[in-house]
């Protein structure tokens, strides 16, 4: 099964797409969307939606895991967030795709056990699950392939 992992953002949306099978997580491809700052919005949410529509088109994943929404400490970025995010989950429906969505506690709770758990404990648990040593360099493509792995072990 190949799970496109989203990491939805206005500036950067990371995205992984990993293959399950027998209990096995491989790392197909990973990235990101990086939009310029000084644009318009809705050049920026445009450029989203053809991006997210080319990587569907050219890996056809099975079903998508996306961050969930539901606690922003900045004010002034959650609606661009918001934005965004409602552009990827309009191009993932248009394609017939899966959608199941995760915040940020339930990503780290399955990954560590701990709902709070650091960025670099992630990680080490991201890389045990792929059996690396190396990750992107970005947290976002990083926190992307974080939510994929998360949905191998919550609704499959």
């Amino acid at each position: 099964m190949k799970i496109l992992g989203i990491d939805p953002g206005m500036a950067i949306v990371g995205y992984s797409l990993i293959d399950f099978e027998n209990d096995n997580i491989k790392l197909l491809h990973s990235g990101s969307i990086q939009t310029q700052k000084g644009e318009r919005e809705s050049k920026r949410l445009l450029e989203i939606f053809n991006d997210m529509t080319f990587l569907i088109e050219k890996y056809k994943p099975d079903c998508a895991a996306i961050e969930k929404l539901f606690y922003f400490k900045n004010q002034t970025t959650v609606m661009p967030v918001a934005h965004a995010r409602g552009v990827i989950l309009t191009v993932l429906e248009k394609f017939n795709i899966p959608i199941f969505e995760y915040t940020p506690i339930e990503v780290k709770q399955v990954l560590t056990g701990y709902g709070r758990a650091d960025k670099k404990e992630v990680e080490r648990m991201v890389k045990l699950s792929l059996d690396t040593d190396t990750l992107p360099k970005l947290d976002d493509t990083v926190d992307s392939i974080a939510i994929a792995i998360c949905h191998t072990r919550s609704k499959l």
